[in-house]
C-alpha cells in the first residue's frame, strides 16, 4: 500500500483537484491531475458503486491500483495531485501488466499535458 504520507485525507483536497484539474482519459480509467504546492505527489483512487456493488470488490481494485502506483512511484512526477477514476470492474480481474500499462499511459499522457 502507498504510504498515508501520499494519499490524499480530506475531501476538500479531492474536490480542488477536480474543479482546478486536467482530465486524462481512457475506455477504463480516468486521471484526473493538478499541480500542488506541497513539494511531494498525493494519490487517490476512485471507485463508483456503479463499478461493483460490494465494497470488498471496491477495496480490492483501490487496493491493486495503489500497489501499482506504489511499485512505479518513482516514475511519477513530482508536486502534482493524482485521482484514478476507474470505470470498469475488469480491474478486479485483470493481470498486473495490464493494469501497470492502462495507469502507465495515463500518468505518460498527464506528463505531456
Amino acid at each position: 500500500m502507498l504510504s498515508k504520507k501520499y494519499r490524499f485525507h480530506s475531501r476538500g483536497g479531492v474536490r480542488y483537484v477536480y474543479k482546478n484539474g486536467k482530465t486524462v482519459r481512457r475506455s477504463k480509467a480516468s486521471l484526473v491531475f493538478c499541480d500542488n504546492e506541497r513539494g511531494f505527489t498525493r494519490v487517490s483512487v476512485v471507485v463508483s458503486k456503479k463499478v461493483n456493488k460490494s465494497a470488498v470488490g471496491r477495496n480490492r481494485i483501490r487496493r491493486r491500483v495503489y500497489e501499482v502506483i506504489r511499485k512505479n512511484f518513482e516514475l511519477v512526477p513530482k508536486g502534482r495531485d493524482y485521482i484514478f477514476v476507474i470505470f470498469s470492474k475488469e480491474f478486479l480481474k485483470m493481470k498486473n501488466a495490464e493494469l501497470e500499462t492502462i495507469l502507465g499511459e495515463l500518468v505518460q499522457e498527464s506528463k505531456i499535458s
